[in-house]
């Protein structure tokens, strides 16, 4: 069955919402990003060292691919955690023409850490809140998730 249309209300209603919450999740984000200064990393070591953490072991390609860099600045940014004893490579054990890059124990601490520190940065934010807002902001957060999730 096809879509329909979407109303002109609709349209300008789902327009709203989308530049606020672009805005809104920008200026969230920055203030946050003053936590990662404690950590001694930049902000794209920071990044490539979560993507790490959280999705798994992964190949130079598809870091570059996951921080929307070329293979040489990913390059870079991988000697550099690897300077760093956060980041090892190791052959892919299926293929060892391929190493896959593992996020090392004391990668792994320093990204936990500033995870903490932004968290409870936001935590600090979000006490101002009534219980009402903060379930509002629950439920908000709820719809967020569904839409990172959906089809673009």
């Amino acid at each position: 069955m096809p879509k329909s249309r979407a109303s002109p209300e609709r349209s300008t209603q789902v327009d709203r919402v989308a530049n606020r919450l672009h805005s809104a999740a920008i200026h969230l984000l920055r203030g946050l990003r003053v936590e990662d200064t404690l950590s001694g990393l930049t902000a794209p070591r920071m990044s490539v060292l979560s993507v790490l953490v959280f999705a798994g072991p992964r190949t130079l390609g598809e870091l570059a691919a996951a921080e929307q860099v070329r293979r040489p600045t990913m390059t870079r940014l991988i000697q550099g955690l690897e300077k760093d004893s956060l980041v090892r490579r190791q052959a892919d054990p299926t293929d060892g023409r391929v190493s896959r890059m593992h996020a090392t124990a004391k990668g792994r601490a320093l990204l936990l850490e500033g995870r903490a520190r932004r968290v409870a940065a936001l935590r600090k934010r979000l006490e101002g809140l009534s219980p009402r807002d903060l379930d509002t902001l629950d439920r908000a957060t709820e719809l967020m998730e569904r839409a990172v999730q959906a089809p673009a």
